[in-house]
């Protein structure tokens, strides 16, 4: 018996165990940068970790999602609220069928480009930036992870899998392929369950 799971292993369990409509790791877009694979781990796996391990989703402890009256010091923060949607998700996808990798890593990565002060502090800098194109929270996110995070000296950013850059821009209305600048079509369905989720 095998001591160790390869990506192959996993790669294998998931057509075996997801359904038809889910997005499988071995049907990845790929990358930006292209990189090999891992020998233990899929696509959003990897992706997952290096969300994990980033300095924006650290910060997002820093970050109120909403003051509940009647809650004493227990604020809520926008690294609690990505982790409860990650939870949401991943148990709806679950039971649906879906890939709960993608969709975990599209949930904890959701809020990153968020701005202190919730909504009211997204809706001031879109109102201040309006002549440079004006602010959105989730395409910041997918500017932290692609520009400002840096996780390695040959390429910038976090080099996440286009499913998950796709998840992050949940409410645009087209998704561009960062390579071919081709419309992709519409998101995968754990791409639209992370959204529910946050719902």
């Amino acid at each position: 018996m095998k001591s160790m799971r390869t990506r192959e292993d996993l790669e294998n369990l998931e057509q075996r165990t997801l359904a038809s409509f889910a997005q499988h790791s071995a049907d990845s877009g790929g990358r930006t940068v292209h990189e090999s694979a891992h020998t233990l781990r899929t696509h959003y796996q990897r992706d997952r970790a290096r969300v994990i391990h980033c300095k924006a989703f650290r910060r997002l402890e820093a970050k109120t999602q909403v003051f509940l009256s009647g809650t004493g010091d227990h604020l809520r923060n926008r690294l609690t609220h990505s982790m409860e949607v990650s939870n949401i998700g991943r148990s709806i996808g679950r039971s649906l069928g879906l890939n709960e990798d993608l969709i975990e890593t599209i949930a904890l990565a959701h809020d990153l480009g968020h701005t202190p002060g919730g909504h009211a502090g997204e809706d001031a800098l879109a109102r201040l930036m309006e002549e440079h194109g004006g602010f959105d929270h989730n395409a910041q996110s997918v500017r932290i992870v692609e520009v400002l995070e840096q996780r390695n000296s040959d390429y910038t950013g976090l080099n996440l899998s286009l499913e998950v850059l796709e998840g992050l821009l949940k409410h645009n209305k087209e998704f561009r392929d960062p390579r071919s600048g081709e419309v992709c079509p519409s998101p995968s369905l754990e791409a639209q369950l992370a959204n529910v989720a946050d719902e």
